[in-house]
């Protein structure tokens, strides 16, 4: 049996006598503070450096809560905002995988359902089952809720991009036209909010922002 990863709550352990639950759910939600430490591609609209996983979750839960109106099919807020706020943890020990990472998506699920069944498996049985149950919901985007629940993680960067006139567009070998392709996704669940999002792609083409298709420098 492999030794078990060193946990954050060990650094300051737990008193003996608490609640054997509660334990094991403030470990979880202690260990969950790396979430804030793993960085993604997108800059910052208000500073000078990248956002972190949990800034990235934040906003996505802010996006459902007031965009929820655009989706093409009636969804329930609450469960989308569940299902979003979960979607990122596993990067607490898979680390973040860029859109635009081929290589590095080749077996980026293989390595997030790793990192689900050991940070999951912190909790109790029936909230670890629960947190799965979401996290596959948003992976296999088969309900409403998940589809939005995509759709906002695909439009959220791209406003940060458009903020910073290019920003991960400007990955080498990328054009406008894989831009389109990774975030077409969002017309999934919302087509005003596709449309509005090509219209931003289509204008950073056309200011130089991304480049333009056959254009791989």
């Amino acid at each position: 049996m492999a030794d078990r990863r060193e946990l954050l709550v060990d650094a300051t352990p737990l008193p003996e006598d608490l609640d054997p639950r509660l334990r094991r759910q403030l470990t979880f939600v202690i260990e969950i503070d790396r979430l804030k430490t793993v960085l993604r591609q997108s800059p910052l609209v208000s500073a000078e450096r990248r956002e972190n996983d949990a800034e990235h979750s934040w906003h996505l839960a802010m996006m459902v809560v007031l965009l929820a109106e655009y989706a093409d099919e009636p969804i329930d807020v609450g469960h989308t905002v569940q299902l979003v706020l979960v979607h990122d943890l596993v990067e607490v020990y898979a680390g973040d995988t860029p859109l635009y990472d081929v290589a590095g998506g080749q077996d980026q699920l293989e390595r997030e359902r790793l990192a689900a069944d050991e940070l999951f498996g912190l909790l109790p049985d029936d909230q670890a089952v629960w947190l799965w149950a979401l996290w596959d919901e948003f992976e296999e985007r088969t309900t409403p809720e998940a589809r939005f629940a995509k759709a906002m993680d695909r439009l959220q960067p791209l406003l940060l991009n458009w903020m910073a006139r290019g920003g991960t567009w400007r990955t080498p070998g990328v054009t406008a036209d894989d831009v389109r392709q990774r975030k077409a996704v969002i017309g999934d669940a919302s087509t005003q909010l596709w449309e509005a999002g090509r219209q931003l792609i289509d204008e950073g083409e056309a200011r130089g922002w991304a480049r333009p298709a056959g254009e791989s420098r």
